[in-house]
């Protein structure tokens, strides 16, 4: 077994993550560095920062990646339409990469032979890390220490307790969950059976009960310019407090709630549960414009992108050289997206129910019936008989 003189550890405070500096320590390296990146998780990382010191890391980073986590992983997906089989906005799957991109950062800067995450065989993030280093350098080595030690997560707490390694208060939440400012995603316990009702209480923090949500409908107005959202009903914020500001609302209304059997990169399919009030609300008015902006075959090749994007994502190929290019694609249309797309939110739903841009196709003199009507009827039938010209022909040759 080969013993490194350091390694980098994707640290997040919790029981897999902790276990893993000491059982690094035994079995790899002299030196385990923690490196925690915030994404807009919610926890409290100096707490997390500091117990990797306590239990043996030599270093303990703490990088705030909220900024360049919304302008550069999710932004980009937002312009791509991007939604993992018509459900999922890829919350998780934005970060991995970003994360994957910081651990080689540290690990070039430290002079580290290789990068150790606490992920187990069973899930995608394993790929989404793994592919993402390699892409970015391939001299590093990869070890995934739950892979390795094949603990239960009783083994665990016993390893923990021996060794004096804080165990997380939470571990008898059934629940594993992960969130960051794009979504929340829930899984294990009840909902691993496809048929049970998720219970409102311990599975959703962001999103009220639709039932108890407000009687009356909020009403929003987000402004994007070439693509980025700008503000909420007239008022400017940041890209990050842009996005927690509509989780709060939509979540304030129910809206944002995800419940999916989706396929998991490994070939297994998972039941997930996921919050993701900005992504919905902001997904579905960028549309909005798309429908106003865009000719016809740019807008119906667009969902062909919008798919393969996901994928791409999901899949853990973010560097990869297709999704280079896509990106270069989305770059050229997105510019394209100014405007106000108006949002109706009512006890779990969200409708758009106006649009508005100056780049706007939409001609009321074409499309009216009433007086003012500039449409050339009399032209449809000439039409008609070219644009059906193949297919009659066809019918007179094959038909019995």
């Amino acid at each position: 077994m080969k013993k490194f003189k350091k390694i980098i550890l994707a640290y997040s405070g919790g029981l897999d993550t902790s276990v893993a500096i000491r059982w690094l320590k035994e079995k790899y390296a002299e030196e385990v560095i923690a490196v925690t990146v915030d994404v807009g998780q919610n926890s409290d990382l100096e707490y997390i920062k500091e117990k990797a010191l306590k239990i043996g890391a030599s270093k303990s980073y703490l990088i705030d990646a909220k900024e360049e986590f919304a302008y550069h992983y999710i932004i980009p997906g937002l312009q791509a339409g991007a939604v993992y089989e018509s459900h999922y906005p890829l919350a998780t799957a934005y970060s991995r990469p970003l994360i994957a991109k910081l651990l080689v950062d540290f690990a070039e800067k430290e002079g580290a032979e290789a990068i150790a995450h606490g992920c187990t065989g069973k899930g995608n993030d394993q790929v989404r890390f793994e592919v993402s280093i390699a892409a970015l350098n391939p001299s590093l080595q990869v070890i995934a220490p739950a892979r390795e030690w094949g603990l239960t997560r009783e083994e665990e707490i016993e390893y923990a307790q021996q060794h004096q390694i804080p165990v997380p208060v939470d571990l008898d939440n059934p629940y594993s969950v992960d969130q960051n400012l794009w979504g929340r995603s829930i899984e294990c316990g009840i909902l691993e059976d496809p048929w049970k009702e998720p219970p409102q209480q311990g599975v959703y923090e962001w999103t009220i009960n639709p039932e108890k949500a407000p009687d009356k409908p909020t009403y929003l107005e987000i402004y994007f310019e070439k693509g980025v959202p700008q503000s909420i009903n007239g008022e400017k914020t940041s890209l990050v407090d842009l996005i927690l500001n509509l989780n709060k609302i939509g979540g304030e209304n129910a809206v944002g709630r995800i419940d999916m059997v989706e396929n998991r990169l490994v070939g297994i399919k998972s039941r997930e549960i996921y919050e993701c009030p900005a992504a919905i609300i902001l997904l579905k008015s960028y549309r909005a414009l798309e429908e106003l902006v865009y000719p016809r075959e740019l807008f119906h090749f667009k969902s062909v992108i919008s798919q393969k994007y996901a994928e791409l994502t999901y899949y853990g190929l973010w560097y990869s050289a297709l999704k280079e290019a896509l990106d270069g694609f989305v770059k050229v249309i997105k510019e394209k997206v100014t405007g106000i797309s108006r949002v109706k939110l009512f006890k779990g739903s969200c409708e758009i129910v106006g649009r508005k841009s100056e780049r706007s196709l939409y001609d009321f003199n074409l499309a009216t019936y009433d007086q003012g009507d500039t449409f050339r009827q009399d032209f449809a039938k000439g039409f008609i008989e070219l644009w059906g010209l193949p297919t009659k022909i066809y019918s007179l040759v094959n038909r019995k």
